[in-house]
């Protein structure tokens, strides 16, 4: 499969995110669901937060998506020490050339793990997110582009606080969706050591299934997913309605609602359509919003979790009826 990008119908995307899941399910075991939402995240072309807990294949989850993908793949740790400059690069003095150059930092890949992001300083959070956001960094006053596609799947412990700095909910609103893995079941736990013992090394070699171009053309041909009216305004409305729930301060802004049409309208070629049915909306609210949520104090010492806020959006907002298959989309999908 060559790197120039070519023209992809939304129906095929399926067939090719499920072998590329396909791929990653023979390393991560039994996390077929967050793994959907990881590729869903980066179909979509945003960035995907994972916050769990030690140990539960985030990273890993990280390095055999960009092995699966075709992917330039590179790993930086967060520390309280990080500086901005570690993260976009910087320019050094040549001795020979008696001239400043710049040389490019981690960010400037395709698939990069910020690994406990929540470990550096605001700063040097700051200067990821603006590459995040911007698809560029800015150095001594020039900027530079970031290479096409340019994804971050960022880690996050959600339970330890110590010598942490836990990022603002403005900066939690450029992530796409925050993902959580949880503990394996016992069968599950027992085949990732199955898997160990008969490769007989740690690491776990994935094959290419697309490459960077190939991901582009999937990528673009989301934009071909058609999204009814009546399915619109029912993601506005349940935006709106996090905004309006009594335990909330402040609620999802646009940018829940932005992600929930980009994720919806990847759940729906991951089952074969190329059109958006309330119930892909459904299936993706929870990651897409939950974490753009601020709840009120006292609702922290009640144990509500922003999850459970959207739950309740989701049970008191009407949905439309998903109906019978629009008639523009039966055309394509019965060729």
């Amino acid at each position: 499969m060559n790197a120039v990008d070519r023209s992809i119908p939304a129906t095929e995307v399926g067939h090719l995110a499920r072998a590329v899941l396909d791929a990653v399910g023979q390393v991560v075991v039994g996390k077929r669901e967050a793994l959907e939402l990881v590729l869903a995240g980066i179909l979509a072309g945003g960035h995907v937060l994972l916050e769990d807990l030690p140990g539960l294949g985030k990273t890993l989850t990280a390095r055999s998506f960009a092995q699966a993908l075709g992917l330039d793949f590179r790993r930086l740790q967060f520390t309280p020490d990080l500086l901005p400059a570690d993260v976009t690069g910087s320019f050094l003095y040549d001795q020979r050339s008696g001239d400043f150059s710049f040389r490019a930092g981690p960010v400037f890949t395709n698939l990069l793990l910020a690994d406990e992001i929540n470990r550096t300083p605001p700063k040097t959070q700051s200067a990821l997110l603006e590459a995040m956001q911007e698809k560029q960094v800015s150095v001594e006053g020039v900027t530079y582009r970031l290479d096409e596609p340019f994804h971050v799947l960022a880690t996050a412990n959600p339970i330890e606080y110590e010598g942490t700095y836990p990022l603002p909910e403005a900066q939690l609103d450029r992530f796409l969706l925050r993902v959580s893995f949880g503990y394996p079941q016992r069968e599950e736990e027992w085949d990732v050591l199955r898997r160990r013992m008969a490769r007989r090394r740690e690491e776990a070699e994935i094959p290419a299934v697309v490459d960077a171009g190939t991901l582009r053309s999937m990528q673009a041909a989301l934009e071909d997913v058609v999204v009814e009216d009546s399915v619109g305004r029912y993601i506005v409305d349940l935006t709106a309605a996090t905004r309006e729930h009594p335990s909330v301060l402040v609620g999802a802004s646009p940018r829940g609602s932005l992600a929930l049409l980009l994720l919806a309208r990847v759940r729906a070629v991951f089952a074969g359509r190329d059109y958006v049915v309330p119930e892909d909306v459904k299936g993706v609210a929870a990651p897409a919003l939950a974490h753009r949520i601020t709840l009120r104090p006292e609702m922290w010492l009640r144990r509500v979790d922003p999850s459970f806020v959207v739950g309740e959006v989701l049970e008191q907002t009407p949905a439309p009826a998903s109906g019978a298959l629009p008639s523009h989309a039966a055309g394509r999908l019965g060729r």
